[in-house]
Protein backbone atom coordinates (compact mmCIF):
# COMPACT_ATOMS: atom_id res chain seq x y z
CA UNK A 1 0.00 0.00 0.00
CA UNK A 2 0.83 3.40 -0.97
CA UNK A 3 0.78 6.22 1.69
CA UNK A 4 -1.56 9.02 1.80
CA UNK A 5 -1.20 11.92 3.73
CA UNK A 6 -2.64 11.28 7.11
CA UNK A 7 -4.61 14.26 7.61
CA UNK A 8 -7.35 13.03 5.13
CA UNK A 9 -10.56 11.74 6.11
CA UNK A 10 -11.37 7.73 5.81
CA UNK A 11 -13.70 7.92 3.53
CA UNK A 12 -10.88 9.63 0.75
CA UNK A 13 -8.24 7.20 1.96
CA UNK A 14 -10.98 4.28 1.29
CA UNK A 15 -10.85 6.19 -2.36
CA UNK A 16 -7.34 6.20 -2.74
CA UNK A 17 -7.07 2.70 -1.60
CA UNK A 18 -9.10 1.30 -4.09
CA UNK A 19 -7.50 3.41 -6.80
CA UNK A 20 -3.83 1.91 -5.84
CA UNK A 21 -5.09 -1.57 -5.68
CA UNK A 22 -6.21 -0.78 -9.40
CA UNK A 23 -3.02 0.96 -10.01
CA UNK A 24 -0.92 -2.20 -8.93
CA UNK A 25 -2.80 -4.38 -11.38
CA UNK A 26 -0.75 -5.32 -14.86
CA UNK A 27 -2.16 -2.05 -16.92
CA UNK A 28 -3.96 -2.66 -20.14
CA UNK A 29 -3.45 -0.40 -23.47
CA UNK A 30 -5.88 2.20 -23.02
CA UNK A 31 -8.68 1.61 -25.75
CA UNK A 32 -9.15 4.51 -28.34
CA UNK A 33 -12.28 6.32 -27.40
CA UNK A 34 -14.21 9.62 -29.88
CA UNK A 35 -12.77 11.85 -27.60
CA UNK A 36 -9.17 10.39 -26.25
CA UNK A 37 -7.86 12.80 -23.08
CA UNK A 38 -5.98 16.17 -23.51
CA UNK A 39 -2.92 14.85 -22.34
CA UNK A 40 -1.52 18.24 -21.40
CA UNK A 41 -4.78 18.55 -19.20
CA UNK A 42 -4.30 15.67 -17.86
CA UNK A 43 -0.16 16.25 -16.98
CA UNK A 44 -1.12 18.97 -14.46
CA UNK A 45 -2.48 16.91 -12.23
CA UNK A 46 0.59 15.03 -12.40
CA UNK A 47 2.07 16.43 -8.95
CA UNK A 48 6.38 15.26 -9.38
CA UNK A 49 9.17 17.38 -8.14
CA UNK A 50 11.46 17.85 -10.70
CA UNK A 51 15.12 18.69 -10.71
CA UNK A 52 16.79 21.30 -13.28
CA UNK A 53 20.03 20.62 -12.18
CA UNK A 54 20.82 16.95 -10.57
CA UNK A 55 23.42 15.48 -8.93
CA UNK A 56 24.50 13.20 -11.67
CA UNK A 57 24.71 16.26 -13.55
CA UNK A 58 26.60 18.14 -10.97
CA UNK A 59 29.37 15.62 -10.03
CA UNK A 60 29.92 15.30 -13.99
CA UNK A 61 30.75 19.11 -14.00
CA UNK A 62 32.59 18.65 -11.18
CA UNK A 63 35.09 16.46 -13.14
CA UNK A 64 34.68 17.81 -16.71
CA UNK A 65 35.47 21.38 -15.47
CA UNK A 66 38.81 20.21 -13.78
CA UNK A 67 40.13 18.87 -16.39
CA UNK A 68 39.56 21.56 -18.78
CA UNK A 69 40.41 23.60 -16.16
CA UNK A 70 43.89 22.16 -15.98
CA UNK A 71 44.39 21.57 -19.09
CA UNK A 72 44.04 25.63 -19.91
CA UNK A 73 46.38 26.20 -17.38
CA UNK A 74 48.89 23.36 -18.72
CA UNK A 75 48.95 21.63 -15.30
CA UNK A 76 49.08 18.18 -17.40
CA UNK A 77 51.16 16.72 -14.68
CA UNK A 78 48.72 17.19 -12.13
CA UNK A 79 45.94 15.86 -14.53
CA UNK A 80 48.14 12.71 -15.09
CA UNK A 81 47.82 12.10 -11.78
CA UNK A 82 43.98 12.88 -10.78
CA UNK A 83 43.14 10.90 -13.84
CA UNK A 84 45.58 7.72 -12.60
CA UNK A 85 43.72 8.55 -8.88
CA UNK A 86 40.64 7.90 -10.24
CA UNK A 87 41.04 4.64 -12.37
CA UNK A 88 42.75 3.35 -9.17
CA UNK A 89 39.76 4.65 -7.07
CA UNK A 90 37.17 4.09 -9.76
CA UNK A 91 35.97 7.14 -9.07
CA UNK A 92 32.29 7.33 -10.12
CA UNK A 93 29.76 9.83 -10.40
CA UNK A 94 26.35 8.98 -8.61
CA UNK A 95 24.55 7.61 -11.85
CA UNK A 96 28.17 5.33 -12.65
CA UNK A 97 29.87 7.89 -15.39
CA UNK A 98 34.05 6.87 -14.61
CA UNK A 99 35.51 9.81 -13.24
CA UNK A 100 38.71 9.26 -15.20
CA UNK A 101 36.95 9.77 -18.54
CA UNK A 102 35.42 12.59 -17.38
CA UNK A 103 38.12 14.53 -16.32
CA UNK A 104 39.56 13.17 -19.65
CA UNK A 105 36.44 14.99 -21.45
CA UNK A 106 37.37 18.12 -20.06
CA UNK A 107 40.86 18.24 -20.80
CA UNK A 108 39.80 17.87 -24.60
CA UNK A 109 36.68 19.44 -24.54
CA UNK A 110 37.85 23.19 -26.15
CA UNK A 111 39.77 21.15 -28.89
CA UNK A 112 37.01 18.81 -29.75
CA UNK A 113 34.54 21.54 -29.68
CA UNK A 114 36.20 24.00 -32.34
CA UNK A 115 36.34 21.26 -34.31
CA UNK A 116 32.87 19.84 -34.26
CA UNK A 117 31.61 23.56 -34.65
CA UNK A 118 34.03 24.01 -37.94
CA UNK A 119 32.85 20.85 -39.52
CA UNK A 120 29.19 21.53 -38.76
CA UNK A 121 29.91 25.18 -40.42
CA UNK A 122 30.67 23.11 -43.66
CA UNK A 123 34.34 23.35 -43.34
CA UNK A 124 37.16 21.10 -42.54
CA UNK A 125 38.99 22.30 -39.49
CA UNK A 126 42.05 23.69 -38.98
CA UNK A 127 44.97 21.16 -37.04
CA UNK A 128 45.86 23.78 -34.58
CA UNK A 129 44.14 22.23 -31.93
CA UNK A 130 44.83 18.44 -32.30
CA UNK A 131 48.52 19.41 -33.12
CA UNK A 132 49.08 21.32 -29.33
CA UNK A 133 47.69 18.34 -27.52
CA UNK A 134 50.01 16.01 -29.36
CA UNK A 135 53.07 18.72 -28.62
CA UNK A 136 51.86 18.07 -25.22
CA UNK A 137 51.97 14.29 -25.65
CA UNK A 138 55.67 14.48 -26.64
CA UNK A 139 56.59 16.60 -23.56
CA UNK A 140 54.91 13.27 -21.41
CA UNK A 141 56.34 10.29 -23.29
CA UNK A 142 55.53 8.10 -20.72
CA UNK A 143 52.34 8.74 -19.46
CA UNK A 144 48.55 6.61 -20.03
CA UNK A 145 46.86 9.38 -18.83
CA UNK A 146 48.02 12.11 -21.70
CA UNK A 147 48.09 9.48 -24.48
CA UNK A 148 44.71 9.03 -23.60
CA UNK A 149 43.72 12.17 -23.29
CA UNK A 150 45.33 12.52 -27.26
CA UNK A 151 43.99 9.50 -28.13
CA UNK A 152 40.40 10.32 -27.22
CA UNK A 153 40.62 13.30 -28.81
CA UNK A 154 41.23 11.91 -32.11
CA UNK A 155 38.23 9.62 -31.39
CA UNK A 156 36.09 12.05 -31.06
CA UNK A 157 37.05 14.09 -34.60
CA UNK A 158 36.78 10.58 -36.50
CA UNK A 159 33.02 10.77 -35.61
CA UNK A 160 32.89 13.93 -35.74
CA UNK A 161 34.15 13.23 -39.13
CA UNK A 162 31.74 10.61 -39.50
CA UNK A 163 28.71 12.14 -38.09
CA UNK A 164 28.91 14.87 -40.34
CA UNK A 165 25.46 15.98 -41.66
CA UNK A 166 24.21 14.96 -45.37
CA UNK A 167 23.73 18.67 -46.66
CA UNK A 168 27.12 19.89 -44.49
CA UNK A 169 29.12 16.49 -46.54
CA UNK A 170 28.74 18.11 -49.41
CA UNK A 171 30.59 21.03 -49.16
CA UNK A 172 33.35 18.40 -47.34
CA UNK A 173 35.75 15.64 -49.09
CA UNK A 174 37.69 12.81 -47.74
CA UNK A 175 35.10 11.88 -45.13
CA UNK A 176 36.17 8.01 -44.55
CA UNK A 177 39.86 9.18 -45.10
CA UNK A 178 39.89 11.49 -42.35
CA UNK A 179 38.14 9.18 -40.50
CA UNK A 180 40.57 6.69 -40.73
CA UNK A 181 43.57 8.92 -40.11
CA UNK A 182 42.33 9.86 -36.79
CA UNK A 183 41.44 6.52 -35.47
CA UNK A 184 45.05 5.36 -36.79
CA UNK A 185 46.74 7.98 -34.95
CA UNK A 186 44.35 6.50 -31.61
CA UNK A 187 45.60 3.47 -31.81
CA UNK A 188 48.95 4.49 -32.34
CA UNK A 189 49.13 6.58 -29.40
CA UNK A 190 47.29 3.80 -26.73
CA UNK A 191 49.39 0.46 -28.68
CA UNK A 192 52.32 1.05 -25.92
CA UNK A 193 49.93 0.41 -22.83
CA UNK A 194 47.27 -2.00 -21.74
CA UNK A 195 44.37 -1.37 -19.44
CA UNK A 196 44.35 -4.41 -17.49
CA UNK A 197 48.44 -3.52 -16.72
CA UNK A 198 47.61 -0.40 -15.77
CA UNK A 199 44.86 -1.79 -14.04
CA UNK A 200 43.24 1.38 -15.70
CA UNK A 201 39.37 1.34 -16.76
CA UNK A 202 39.59 4.11 -18.52
CA UNK A 203 42.45 3.15 -21.07
CA UNK A 204 40.78 -0.46 -21.24
CA UNK A 205 37.22 1.80 -22.47
CA UNK A 206 39.31 3.55 -24.96
CA UNK A 207 40.61 0.72 -26.20
CA UNK A 208 37.72 -1.01 -26.74
CA UNK A 209 36.23 2.48 -28.14
CA UNK A 210 38.80 1.58 -31.07
CA UNK A 211 37.93 -1.66 -31.67
CA UNK A 212 34.59 -1.21 -31.96
CA UNK A 213 35.62 1.58 -34.51
CA UNK A 214 37.37 -0.95 -37.20
CA UNK A 215 34.57 -3.11 -39.19
CA UNK A 216 34.44 -6.54 -38.68
CA UNK A 217 36.20 -6.46 -35.35
CA UNK A 218 34.51 -9.74 -34.96
CA UNK A 219 34.83 -11.54 -31.46
CA UNK A 220 37.82 -9.58 -30.52
CA UNK A 221 35.79 -6.78 -29.33
CA UNK A 222 33.23 -9.27 -27.33
CA UNK A 223 36.77 -10.49 -25.58
CA UNK A 224 37.84 -6.73 -25.06
CA UNK A 225 34.72 -5.87 -23.49
CA UNK A 226 34.69 -8.70 -21.21
CA UNK A 227 38.11 -7.65 -19.85
CA UNK A 228 37.11 -4.41 -19.79
CA UNK A 229 33.99 -5.21 -17.70
CA UNK A 230 35.81 -7.74 -15.29
CA UNK A 231 37.51 -4.77 -14.65
CA UNK A 232 35.23 -2.67 -13.18
CA UNK A 233 32.14 -4.62 -13.00
CA UNK A 234 30.43 -1.37 -10.84
CA UNK A 235 30.41 0.47 -14.28
CA UNK A 236 27.19 -0.05 -16.31
CA UNK A 237 28.85 2.44 -18.63
CA UNK A 238 30.94 -0.94 -19.96
CA UNK A 239 27.75 -3.30 -20.34
CA UNK A 240 25.82 -0.63 -21.96
CA UNK A 241 28.80 0.10 -24.45
CA UNK A 242 29.38 -3.34 -25.36
CA UNK A 243 25.34 -4.04 -26.23
CA UNK A 244 25.92 -0.57 -28.42
CA UNK A 245 29.27 -2.40 -30.46
CA UNK A 246 27.54 -5.84 -31.55
CA UNK A 247 24.65 -5.07 -32.63
CA UNK A 248 24.38 -5.39 -36.47
CA UNK A 249 24.82 -1.96 -37.43
CA UNK A 250 28.28 -2.12 -36.08
CA UNK A 251 29.48 -4.93 -37.50
CA UNK A 252 27.65 -7.56 -35.05
CA UNK A 253 24.86 -9.83 -34.45
CA UNK A 254 21.90 -10.52 -32.48
CA UNK A 255 22.90 -13.88 -31.73
CA UNK A 256 26.04 -12.36 -30.54
CA UNK A 257 23.93 -9.81 -28.18
CA UNK A 258 21.70 -12.16 -26.56
CA UNK A 259 24.84 -14.09 -25.78
CA UNK A 260 27.07 -11.42 -24.27
CA UNK A 261 24.29 -10.21 -22.72
CA UNK A 262 23.90 -13.39 -20.56
CA UNK A 263 27.19 -14.35 -20.34
CA UNK A 264 28.02 -10.79 -18.50
CA UNK A 265 24.95 -11.64 -16.58
CA UNK A 266 26.50 -14.39 -15.59
CA UNK A 267 29.65 -13.02 -14.48
CA UNK A 268 28.58 -10.09 -12.71
CA UNK A 269 25.38 -12.06 -11.01
CA UNK A 270 26.84 -11.09 -7.48
CA UNK A 271 27.07 -7.55 -8.24
CA UNK A 272 23.94 -6.92 -10.12
CA UNK A 273 21.93 -10.40 -10.49
CA UNK A 274 19.70 -9.68 -13.15
CA UNK A 275 20.73 -6.22 -13.97
CA UNK A 276 24.05 -7.05 -16.07
CA UNK A 277 21.52 -8.99 -18.65
CA UNK A 278 19.31 -5.44 -18.78
CA UNK A 279 22.12 -3.16 -19.36
CA UNK A 280 23.52 -4.84 -22.21
CA UNK A 281 20.90 -4.48 -23.99
CA UNK A 282 19.53 -1.03 -22.51
CA UNK A 283 21.05 0.90 -25.74
CA UNK A 284 20.49 -1.93 -28.18
CA UNK A 285 17.70 -2.37 -28.48
CA UNK A 286 16.99 1.58 -29.29
CA UNK A 287 19.48 0.94 -31.83
CA UNK A 288 18.43 -2.09 -33.32
CA UNK A 289 14.18 -2.34 -32.46
CA UNK A 290 14.53 -6.16 -34.06
CA UNK A 291 16.95 -7.03 -31.06
CA UNK A 292 13.46 -7.05 -28.96
CA UNK A 293 12.55 -10.14 -30.63
CA UNK A 294 15.89 -12.23 -29.18
CA UNK A 295 15.16 -10.89 -26.09
CA UNK A 296 14.42 -12.55 -22.57
CA UNK A 297 11.51 -10.05 -21.96
CA UNK A 298 10.97 -11.58 -18.61
CA UNK A 299 14.68 -12.32 -17.43
CA UNK A 300 15.29 -8.40 -19.06
CA UNK A 301 11.97 -6.83 -16.62
CA UNK A 302 13.70 -8.87 -13.38
CA UNK A 303 17.25 -7.30 -14.56
CA UNK A 304 15.20 -3.73 -14.22
CA UNK A 305 14.26 -4.89 -10.57
CA UNK A 306 17.86 -5.30 -9.80
CA UNK A 307 19.50 -2.27 -11.15
CA UNK A 308 17.31 -0.55 -8.88
CA UNK A 309 17.89 -2.67 -5.71
CA UNK A 310 21.46 -1.76 -6.55
CA UNK A 311 20.99 1.67 -7.64
CA UNK A 312 18.16 3.17 -6.21
CA UNK A 313 18.85 6.55 -6.67
CA UNK A 314 17.04 8.83 -8.95
CA UNK A 315 19.23 9.22 -12.15
CA UNK A 316 18.35 5.66 -12.23
CA UNK A 317 15.21 5.30 -11.38
CA UNK A 318 14.64 8.20 -14.61
CA UNK A 319 16.76 6.19 -16.62
CA UNK A 320 14.92 3.19 -16.93
CA UNK A 321 11.35 4.95 -16.50
CA UNK A 322 12.42 6.77 -19.52
CA UNK A 323 13.29 3.69 -21.31
CA UNK A 324 10.08 1.98 -20.73
CA UNK A 325 7.87 4.77 -21.20
CA UNK A 326 9.17 6.35 -24.43
CA UNK A 327 11.86 4.25 -26.14
CA UNK A 328 9.36 1.44 -25.87
CA UNK A 329 6.73 2.96 -27.18
CA UNK A 330 4.51 1.40 -30.10
CA UNK A 331 6.29 0.84 -33.44
CA UNK A 332 4.42 1.15 -37.02
CA UNK A 333 4.54 -2.00 -38.59
CA UNK A 334 6.82 -4.13 -36.15
CA UNK A 335 6.50 -7.86 -35.96
CA UNK A 336 4.05 -9.24 -33.25
CA UNK A 337 7.27 -10.45 -31.17
CA UNK A 338 8.35 -7.04 -31.35
CA UNK A 339 4.84 -5.80 -30.22
CA UNK A 340 4.61 -7.97 -27.43
CA UNK A 341 7.77 -6.64 -25.77
CA UNK A 342 7.54 -3.35 -25.95
CA UNK A 343 3.98 -4.08 -24.56
CA UNK A 344 5.62 -5.99 -21.66
CA UNK A 345 8.13 -3.21 -21.22
CA UNK A 346 5.78 -0.80 -21.24
CA UNK A 347 4.19 -2.15 -18.45
CA UNK A 348 7.28 -1.90 -16.31
CA UNK A 349 6.71 1.77 -16.23
CA UNK A 350 3.61 0.94 -13.58
CA UNK A 351 6.12 -0.75 -10.91
CA UNK A 352 9.06 1.77 -11.41
CA UNK A 353 6.33 4.77 -10.93
CA UNK A 354 4.70 3.16 -7.99
CA UNK A 355 7.56 2.23 -6.26
CA UNK A 356 10.62 3.88 -7.40
CA UNK A 357 10.28 7.22 -8.66
CA UNK A 358 9.67 10.37 -6.76
CA UNK A 359 11.69 13.28 -8.35
CA UNK A 360 11.84 14.10 -12.08
CA UNK A 361 15.30 14.45 -13.78
CA UNK A 362 13.73 16.37 -17.52
CA UNK A 363 16.90 16.13 -19.23
CA UNK A 364 16.90 12.05 -19.50
CA UNK A 365 13.37 12.34 -20.73
CA UNK A 366 14.59 14.32 -23.02
CA UNK A 367 17.36 11.96 -24.03
CA UNK A 368 15.79 9.47 -24.93
CA UNK A 369 12.82 11.75 -26.79
CA UNK A 370 16.09 12.93 -28.91
CA UNK A 371 18.15 10.08 -30.29
CA UNK A 372 21.99 10.22 -30.09
CA UNK A 373 23.69 11.92 -32.67
CA UNK A 374 21.21 13.46 -33.90
CA UNK A 375 22.47 16.07 -36.68
CA UNK A 376 20.21 19.49 -36.00
CA UNK A 377 21.42 21.91 -33.65
CA UNK A 378 20.22 21.33 -30.02
CA UNK A 379 17.81 23.73 -28.24
CA UNK A 380 18.84 26.00 -25.12
CA UNK A 381 18.81 23.93 -21.38
CA UNK A 382 16.11 25.76 -20.60
CA UNK A 383 13.96 24.06 -23.45
CA UNK A 384 15.61 21.19 -23.04
CA UNK A 385 14.30 20.75 -19.56
CA UNK A 386 11.46 21.70 -20.70
CA UNK A 387 10.74 19.61 -23.22
CA UNK A 388 11.67 16.47 -21.30
CA UNK A 389 9.42 17.41 -18.40
CA UNK A 390 6.71 17.72 -20.94
CA UNK A 391 7.38 14.20 -21.99
CA UNK A 392 7.46 12.79 -18.67
CA UNK A 393 4.29 14.27 -17.36
CA UNK A 394 2.51 13.65 -20.78
CA UNK A 395 3.86 9.85 -20.83
CA UNK A 396 2.61 9.58 -17.15
CA UNK A 397 -0.83 10.96 -17.69
CA UNK A 398 -1.41 8.54 -20.62
CA UNK A 399 -0.68 6.07 -18.35
CA UNK A 400 -3.16 6.72 -15.74
CA UNK A 401 -5.57 8.40 -18.11
CA UNK A 402 -8.53 6.46 -17.03
CA UNK A 403 -7.78 7.30 -13.02
CA UNK A 404 -7.17 10.84 -12.96
CA UNK A 405 -10.27 11.93 -15.57
CA UNK A 406 -12.60 12.93 -12.80
CA UNK A 407 -10.56 15.57 -11.62
CA UNK A 408 -7.84 13.58 -9.35
CA UNK A 409 -4.35 14.28 -9.18
CA UNK A 410 -1.39 11.36 -8.66
CA UNK A 411 1.54 12.64 -6.59
CA UNK A 412 4.71 11.09 -5.99
CA UNK A 413 7.32 11.28 -2.62
CA UNK A 414 10.13 9.66 -1.63
CA UNK A 415 7.65 7.42 0.59
CA UNK A 416 5.88 6.79 -2.81
CA UNK A 417 2.93 7.15 -5.52
CA UNK A 418 0.00 8.35 -4.07
CA UNK A 419 -3.54 10.03 -5.04
CA UNK A 420 -5.13 13.05 -4.49
CA UNK A 421 -8.72 12.54 -4.91
CA UNK A 422 -10.85 15.03 -6.17
CA UNK A 423 -11.93 18.13 -3.51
Amino acid sequence: MYPLPQSRSSAAAATAARMLSRLARPRKPQTQSAHPPDLDTLARRIILPFMPITDEEMARAAHQDRGQKLARQEMWEELAQQLRAADLTRTATPGGESGAMLLAFGARSDVVAVAEDTLYDGKAPAPDGIDALEAVGREFPDKYPIALIIALAHIDLAWAWENTPGDVDNHLSGRQAHFDQHITRAEALLAPYCGLTENAPSLAAAQCALLAARPGHGRCVADAYEDLIDLDPSSPRHMRALGQAIVPARGGSLQALELEARRTAARSGDIWGAGAYSWVYLDAVAMDPEALIFLDVPFFIDGLRDILRVSPDQHTANQLAAFCAITMRPRDGAPRAEIAAREALSGALVWILQEHLHELHPLIWTQALRRPGAAAPLPSRRALITEGRQTALRAIAALFADDIKDGSAIAFSPAGMYRLPTL
